[in-house]
């Protein structure tokens, strides 16, 4: 405050008082009644936000101006002895905090607290809060830890198309189904060269479920990139995914935690499908949103010229085409789910609940088993390698009424067709 501010206040206080240190003597009873009148009044106080004076603030002003042989100066606000120290811990508290975080600089704050408790060094009395240890380290310049001054950040773009890919998820408009709001995820891949959208859908979950199935529209469309570059999202993080891009020969790159800035390109777009998109279109269902994002893509932006490239996504795409690497032709097969059983001697195995049949020569053996999660009930058998034809699915009533041998016979490599046996399928059809 100011000397200018706090005289504006001394002369407010000595108005609200005047009436009280005035020449005129005033009896108890008189005195008291003003002292509770002026309390109970509506005050505009300078530089404050509050609007009443309590009736003990009254007395004190009272008895500062006589004591002060009433001197002006004795009713500005004085300033505060401790401003800038911590009042909620000692000063021994507080050196032993700026002590701990000097020798242990990565140690969050949280658990400097709990090691301090442990060793003793909060002064009995007092409670080191989580505010009040934020605030001394700022006071002594320890409040970031090691990693956070000024990172060398460098713009950068892939010098052809599908060297690198950029996907992300956002969050997207409520969407009617079954009668039921619900909110919708935009899952997108961008190229990051050329900005073309090689695949966009909304769907009504981001799980690795939903980003499987759009990666695999990507690729099919716009074939394979040599790097994919994402966040640190839990679908981002699984082995299946992992799995497949190490298979088809694509790097997955994460983006480091707390630091979009390096999927920016795609955070651009999600703005442009906000202002663009979304601000203009209301579609009810999931069918209609996707529907007007994909003549969106394909109108608009894809032919617009780009403000950074200067040129079209679709065209500064197609430049170099020759160097666009084609997807297998099995594409489908790499994006199946495997888990690992081990085949029960009733030849049995399960998935997710469900029940199969495995071949005789495969009882105990611990084997891969490939599937598509939209298709669960066809199921590839491998062992170390090497298929095995497909599970079948287990039926306890046919079972029932298949008789056993006392031993199994070989097997041949064309199944036969025999009384009281199950024919085993070991190609597609």
């Amino acid at each position: 405050m100011t000397d200018q501010e706090r005289e504006e206040v001394a002369l407010f206080r000595f108005g609200v008082i005047s009436d009280l240190v005035g020449a005129t003597r005033l009896d108890h009873g008189e005195r008291s009644r003003l002292i509770k009148q002026k309390a109970a009044q509506r005050w505009n106080i300078p530089h404050s936000p509050r609007t009443r004076i309590s009736a003990n603030t009254l007395r004190r002003w009272v008895n500062l101006y006589e004591k002060s042989g009433r001197q002006l100066d004795c009713l500005k606000p004085v300033p505060r002895s401790d401003i800038g120290c911590c009042r909620q811990v000692d000063e021994d508290t507080v050196l032993a905090l700026v002590r701990l975080r000097k020798a242990k600089p990565a140690l969050p704050v949280v658990q400097l607290i709990a090691e301090m408790d442990q060793k003793g060094l909060i002064s009995p009395g007092y409670t080191l809060r989580l505010s009040t240890a934020y605030r001394v380290l700022k006071k002594a310049g320890l409040s970031s830890r090691p990693g956070n001054a000024p990172v060398d950040r460098r713009r950068f773009e892939a010098e052809f198309p599908n060297d690198i890919w950029q996907s992300d998820v956002m969050h997207g408009p409520q969407v009617l189904v079954d009668g039921k709001r619900r909110k919708s995820y935009l899952i997108a891949f961008l190229d990051d060269h050329s900005r073309l959208i090689t695949q966009a859908r909304f769907y009504l979950s981001e799980n690795l479920a939903s980003f499987l199935q759009a990666l695999r529209a990507a690729l099919a469309a716009r074939g394979l990139p040599r790097k994919l570059y994402v966040d640190n999202g839990s679908a981002f993080r699984s082995r299946h995914l992992e799995k497949v891009c190490a298979c088809l020969g694509m790097a997955l790159t994460h983006t480091p935690p707390y630091t979009p800035q390096g999927r920016g390109k795609i955070e651009r777009f999600f703005r442009t499908v906000r202002s663009q998109l979304l601000g203009n279109a209301t579609p009810e269902s999931l069918e209609e949103l996707n529907q007007a994002l994909e003549d969106w893509l394909r109108k608009d932006y894809h032919r617009r010229p780009h403000s950074s490239t200067g040129q079209s996504p679709l065209e500064r795409f197609s430049h170099h085409l020759e160097l666009i690497r084609k997807p297998p032709q099995d594409l489908e097969d790499h994006f199946r789910k495997e888990v690992r059983r081990r085949v029960n001697k009733d030849r049995s195995v399960s998935i997710n609940g469900r029940h199969f049949e495995a071949p005789t020569r495969l009882i105990g053996e611990q084997v891969s088993l490939l599937f598509h999660e939209e298709c669960p009930e066809r199921v590839e058998i491998l062992l170390r390698g090497a298929p095995h034809g497909f599970l079948v699915p287990l039926d306890p009533h046919v079972n029932a009424k298949v008789g056993r041998e006392a031993k199994a016979p070989a097997e041949t490599s064309e199944p036969t067709q025999r009384r009281g046996q199950l024919t085993f399928i070991t190609e597609e059809g």
